[in-house]
């Protein structure tokens, strides 16, 4: 979904629209971290000749390749985050505008403005 919030001032964001542009830039440095981890461990796992890939050396490759996972989840999980507070916000737009619609038709009739009535 595109991201309505960054056409918006910023002094009118809405505590969603903040989350939402939180949410973003956290998942996209949590994926970033994600990638270089897996390259990391790439370069360890491939440069490192077998017979030094023993005790705590081992353990350190072991662990980057399970943090790159977690990570790589992680950022997955953010990201179904922020698509659903973007629907949300979405949701609430359309919402608030048809309560003002209903509003003002109410304030227009409570007028007893004849012309609320006839459709003009």
């Amino acid at each position: 979904m595109a991201g309505t919030s960054h056409s918006q001032p910023q002094n009118d964001r809405t505590p969603l629209d903040h989350s939402a542009g939180t949410t973003r830039t956290v998942a996209a440095d949590v994926k970033r971290a994600s990638e270089d981890l897996l390259v990391i461990n790439t370069v360890l796992e491939q440069e490192l000749p077998e017979e030094l890939q023993v005790g705590d050396v081992a353990q350190a490759i072991e662990h980057t390749g399970h943090l790159e996972k977690k990570l790589a989840e992680s950022a997955e999980s953010l990201a179904q985050v922020h698509e659903a507070l973007e629907q949300e916000i979405e949701k609430r737009k359309k919402v608030t505008a048809q309560r003002d619609a209903s509003q003002a038709l109410v304030e227009k009739l409570s007028t007893n403005d004849p012309s609320a009535t006839s459709g003009n």
